[in-house]
């Protein structure tokens, strides 16, 4: 049996990392700061992959995000996804060449598929990740796009087919009512969606504690759980939050 996953998210914008709350993001410090605070080659040990997002607003430089991406490469032992600013294959190219072991594509998986195809052609269907962000409107959960501004015209239902049948790995599911909240996963959608799909399902946006990654994992069809709440894991957070995890029959690898 496959094994589930912690997943840890830092999202980056212009030089510095940040908190989000409803895609809002508030400067916390640059890599210096997250390498004093984190220490990751030792919190490594507690997450079985890393997520970095470039959520600049406008233009992304995806020279200087490799740059960071490669730094970040230097302590830690896990796989780990980077997206966010990719538009074109010498993008993605430039990224694994910095030491990311997946590519996070969101706009352009609407946008421009074929570029999906490229990437899946040339590093495989395990090398893709494709990123959803959606928000309920008037009780119905829309898919948004350009840094959650944009609604597409797909139901999420239709869109979560259409990006499986561009061949991505696997898809996170974000909601960006509950990002930064810290009050816990929409469990509701996810329940209703995590096993609408065959690829691994990873549900991000809202956990604060250790209850709450137990209880996305909980949910059948769910793969992986994943958070960026920088606060709450500051120190041993997130080694806490494994144990507990395990402690309750959680279906992650043991390295004890």
């Amino acid at each position: 049996m496959l094994r589930n996953r912690l997943i840890f998210g830092l999202i980056y914008s212009s030089g510095s990392f940040m908190q989000s709350r409803n895609f809002r993001l508030q400067r916390v410090g640059d890599v210096n700061w997250l390498e004093k605070n984190y220490k990751f080659q030792k919190i490594s040990f507690s997450l079985d992959e890393l997520v970095v997002l470039d959520a600049t607003k406008g233009e992304k430089n995806i020279e200087k995000f490799s740059q960071v991406v490669s730094r970040l490469v230097e302590d830690v032992f896990i796989p780990i996804a980077a997206g966010g600013g990719i538009r074109k294959i010498g993008d993605a190219e430039l990224l694994f060449n910095s030491g990311a072991d997946k590519v996070i594509l969101n706009s352009p998986l609407y946008d421009d598929p074929k570029l999906a195809e490229e990437v899946v052609n040339r590093y495989g269907s395990q090398s893709l990740v494709a990123s959803v962000d959606y928000k309920v409107i008037n009780d119905v959960p829309i898919v948004h796009i350009h840094d959650g501004v944009t609604p597409v015209k797909k139901s999420l239902e239709e869109y979560l087919a259409y990006l499986e049948s561009l061949g991505v790995g696997e898809i996170i599911f974000n909601s960006i009512d509950k990002d930064g909240t810290g009050f816990g996963y929409d469990l509701e959608n996810i329940k209703k969606y995590a096993k609408s799909v065959s690829v691994p399902f990873i549900v991000m946006g809202g956990a604060g504690n250790k209850f709450h990654l137990s209880s996305g994992l909980s949910i059948d069809g769910v793969s992986a759980v994943a958070t960026a709440n920088l606060f709450n894991f500051i120190g041993d957070g997130l080694p806490i939050a494994r144990s507990h995890m395990l402690e309750h029959n959680a279906n992650l690898a043991r390295w004890d």
